[in-house]
């Protein structure tokens, strides 16, 4: 390691549009997100692609926009190219994505703890993020092969030719790592390092709700109490001590080490059936009854303040107020924002603890727990020897006198076993593909099998349209009139439906959405696939339910990124159906709920909404014992009363 004093960085303006500049003048300009575009990556094609706090990547050609890249969850923060393979985006939802330029989601990389601010990649596939979890992380094949603690964020990382990488840390300093070993810099300065990640560490533990570098040494025992019984609280190395003067004695007596200050630990009080650190009683005077006002110390009071304010109807010209009285009562006096963490691209803050980095407007945006839905979920875990065992036991009941013609040769057993293999080495999925004839034999057996044996096929269906190039296979035979989910779809639903071919079809229409080939499939058949299964619905499952809740929540993110007011009110009308659904699971019920207050807060549909009697939906809902769907309701409400963000 070699370390070098870091220069002033020049903050960049935060700003929606892209600008060509030609000595010094902007030449032209186009706006291309609706919020701050945080990074851009030009592309050996001339085209170019741009990250941005909306959670999308966008591809340019000129001022036209190709694709845009949906699948995070928060503040797309920084981009590199990956050669032979794609686009690499860190984000600040906490994890790295690798992109084939077709907007497929290859690979995911997850292991740090807070907001990923940049990745870079080497000529030999290596893969390097830095965080404001302090880490440098290097990849390989998806798994994080080391972790590299540093004495602060770790704001940008580039690998060198030689494989070597250097970091920019947020306490001024760039260091190189490297592997050479005639290059690692001296034991002394080593050692420094270490020091400095040690002190930097003590500098921000907190002890009991004391931050520990504020506590005075031992030297403070050299004091004298003014009344017997008076406390201290000391540093003695990493730990808060407590001690007792004792006037009788004359001394300081030691009392223990400090764990959990007030308010601190496992939750102590209850509202609505959920846990927190506190529950206040707010009197606001004029014969009003007084308000509960629910409180954990690891909540942003401002926060808070501002949800608690809407949900009351009361004026944000008490925001402050009601952070004093937050604070005051908590005993958070001392809570400031740690002004050590500065955003180099903005100047400000890297964060708000608690919120959203994406911009909700300043003061008066309503704050929502759970809305909008951005990007899609998907149903990527199976048991996959154990679809390939119930295949087998299929096929040896078809391989029979009568049904000998349905069951399959040695031959095709194997190449379902060779598909099996490459489905579970998810790692290389960027690099792994498929042969046509595996496909084929998945439309055969679709095609041919009896109804109730279907579903194990179904389910490496599933699995497939996962996996990039099985995905693009599947598609190229779809485009070629070979609808075999349509076909599927019938063939599962048949009266009587069985549950298990109907939880199958369910999840692998839901894994659609994670390849933006299927998308024209999805939005010209919404009408024919929700009104087939909601028909269904009396045979559901448990699983099933949780299933189609999940469908249509991505039906919903589609269907407003499409612009489809029809689309999204029939989507509106299937999951109006189960939120109020008394019989509901709750994470179904939780997902319906999510997909409603989406389309009201991002779609064209909030009229149809309340029409559809939305508000007495979204009361019974905050009136759960279940918190998450207790927080979607109050979502809700907030829209009802205040409208969409945009309008505010």
């Amino acid at each position: 390691m070699a370390s070098t004093a870091l220069p002033a960085f020049s903050g960049l303006m935060k700003t929606t549009t892209i600008r060509r500049w030609r000595k010094g003048h902007a030449v032209e300009f186009w706006e291309a997100h609706k919020v701050a575009v945080q990074a851009v990556l030009k592309l050996s094609t001339g085209e170019f692609v741009t990250g941005s706090s909306d959670s999308t990547l966008k591809l340019w050609r000129g001022r036209t926009c190709l694709h845009t890249f949906v699948g995070h969850a928060d503040t797309v923060r920084g981009l590199a190219l990956m050669p032979g393979y794609g686009i690499l985006s860190a984000s600040h939802d906490g994890t790295i994505k690798l992109w084939a330029l077709t907007g497929q989601i290859l690979m995911e990389m997850i292991g740090h703890t807070s907001l990923v601010y940049s990745v870079d990649a080497h000529s030999s596939g290596i893969v390097a993020s830095g965080s404001e979890d302090c880490f440098l992380k290097i990849w390989r094949d998806g798994t994080c092969i080391q972790s590299i603690e540093h004495p602060g964020c770790v704001w940008d990382v580039k690998f060198l030719k030689n494989g070597d990488i250097v970091t920019a840390c947020s306490d001024g300093t760039v260091r190189i790592w490297t592997l050479r070993s005639d290059s690692i810099c001296d034991p002394l300065e080593l050692e420094a390092f270490g020091l400095e990640i040690s002190q930097y560490k003590t500098s921000r533990k907190k002890v009991g709700g004391y931050n520990l570098m504020d506590l005075p040494g031992l030297e403070a025992l050299q004091v004298p109490g003014t009344k017997d019984g008076q406390t201290k609280v000391i540093r003695e190395g990493d730990n808060g001590v407590a001690y007792s003067w004792n006037s009788k004695e004359y001394k300081w007596d030691k009392i223990g080490e400090i764990v959990d200050g007030p308010g601190e630990g496992a939750s102590n009080q209850v509202l609505d059936g959920t846990h927190y650190d506190y529950v206040f009683d707010v009197d606001i005077g004029d014969g009003e009854p007084i308000r509960k006002l629910p409180y954990n110390r690891t909540d942003n009071p401002y926060t808070v303040a501002d949800k608690w304010l809407l949900q009351e109807s009361l004026p944000l010209s008490y925001r402050q107020q009601i952070v004093d009285f937050i604070l005051q009562n908590s005993g958070q006096r001392d809570f400031s924002f740690d002004p050590s963490f500065r955003d180099p691209y903005t100047g400000s803050n890297a964060y708000v603890p608690g919120e959203p980095s994406i911009s909700q407007g300043v003061g008066t945006a309503p704050s929502f727990k759970h809305i909008p839905k951005v990007g899609m979920l998907f149903f990527d875990s199976a048991q996959l020897d154990g679809i390939l065992k119930k295949i087998t036991e299929f096929n040896s009941a078809l391989a029979t006198d009568v049904e000998k013609s349905l069951s399959l040769s040695e031959l095709e057993l194997s190449r379902l076993a060779a598909i099996v293999k490459v489905l579970k080495d998810t790692s290389h999925y960027h690099c792994s593909s498929f042969a046509d004839v595996d496909i084929l034999l998945l439309l055969k057996l679709l095609k041919s099998w009896p109804i109730p044996m279907l579903f194990p096929v179904i389910d490496i269906l599933r699995m497939i349209v996962l996996h990039p190039d099985g995905a693009s296979l599947l598609h190229k035979h779809m485009e070629s009139g070979n609808d075999v989910l349509m076909e599927i779809l019938v063939k599962a639903t048949t009266a009587p439906p069985q549950t298990a071919n109907l939880l199958t079809v369910v999840r692998a229409i839901t894994n659609l959405f994670k390849h933006s080939c299927f998308s024209n499939w999805l939005q010209s058949h919404y009408s024919e696939v929700l009104d087939t299964l909601s028909s269904c619905r009396s045979f559901f499952n448990k699983n099933a339910h949780l299933c189609y809740a999940t469908l249509i929540l991505n039906y919903a993110v589609l269907l407003i990124e499409a612009k489809d007011k029809e689309g999204q009110a029939q989507v509106l009308s299937a999951a109006l159906e189960i939120a109020e659904d008394g019989n509901q699971d709750v994470d179904g019920r939780f997902r319906a709920l999510v997909a409603v207050g989406t389309l009201m807060l991002k779609g064209v549909v909030k009229s149809i909404a309340i029409d559809f009697d939305v508000v007495n939906i979204a009361k019974d809902a905050k009136g759960s014992k279940e918190s998450k769907v207790a927080e979607v309701g109050a979502d809700i409400e907030l829209i009802v009363k205040f409208g969409t963000v945009g309008c505010i």
